[in-house]
């Protein structure tokens, strides 16, 4: 690999978006932006689920995730396209009682708005 090899590397999915990396385990959601910053919730704590849009797109990531912690403020967010997304989207998606008419909602959002999908009962 020469010195200037990354500039040949694609990378796969939206971009930047798919510079975040996101995942889901048994104790929790962590995201890591591009810089290496990471935020993240446990699963027992996550308290709430929204989904953000604005009017970036689409040339800017226009559809975030955001993740709320027991205290009511951010504890995690990534955007849609984000590296690992699916199965953090299958897990967030099969939450008791997921509002996925509020989902579809935000999916056909061009404008700055938020659509709150889950909430801890």
């Amino acid at each position: 690999m020469g010195l200037f090899s990354w500039l040949r590397r694609k990378p796969k999915g939206l971009y930047p978006e798919c510079l975040w990396t996101v995942v889901v385990d048994g104790e929790c959601i962590r995201s890591t932006d591009q810089t290496g910053a990471t935020m993240s919730v446990s699963n027992a704590e996550l308290c709430g689920v929204a989904i953000e849009t604005n009017d970036s797109g689409p040339w800017g990531a226009d559809v975030w995730w955001l993740l709320f912690g027991p205290d009511g403020k951010l504890a995690c967010a990534f955007p849609q396209g984000a590296t690992g997304e699916k199965d953090v989207l299958d897990y967030l998606m099969a939450l008791p009682k997921f509002d996925n008419e509020q989902l579809i909602k935000a999916m056909g959002s061009t404008g700055n708005a938020v659509f709150p999908v889950w909430q801890r009962g």
